[in-house]
């Protein structure tokens, strides 16, 4: 379960293609051995309303959470934060070299007790 949930600024989409961006991470997850590809999600969803810092009218944002299923290694999920978080940066290079940007990433663990699922997906990937 490695799902990616971009939240942005619906300014951004005047300076960035939020495909190009949600593509550059599901390829580094889809590449990513600590991740099943039958559980990538990779949703992106302007916020409706935000104020941004100072609120000047040329700020934004894109702020993603990664969750994932517990029981990886600190270590490997670090590693794979910083893949991730890499890949995103490239996409978005031209925004961050202006002064009006932030971005961020978050991962978090999912406690499998708490978490129900009913996928076939799964199950079809797996038969390949």
């Amino acid at each position: 379960m490695p799902h990616l949930h971009i939240e942005y600024s619906p300014t951004l989409e005047r300076h960035v293609d939020v495909r190009d961006v949600c593509r550059a991470a599901w390829e580094v997850m889809a590449t990513d051995d600590l991740f099943p590809r039958a559980g990538i999600r990779v949703r992106a969803f302007a916020a409706d309303h935000c104020i941004v810092a100072d609120d000047h009218p040329d700020n934004d944002f894109l702020a993603m959470t990664l969750s994932v299923g517990s029981g990886r290694e600190q270590s490997a999920l670090k590693a794979a934060g910083d893949r991730l978080f890499a890949a995103v940066q490239a996409a978005l290079a031209e925004v961050l070299a202006a002064p009006h940007f932030a971005l961020s990433l978050e991962i978090r663990e999912i406690n499998a007790e708490l978490s129900w699922k009913d996928t076939p997906i799964h199950a079809r990937l797996s038969r390949k």
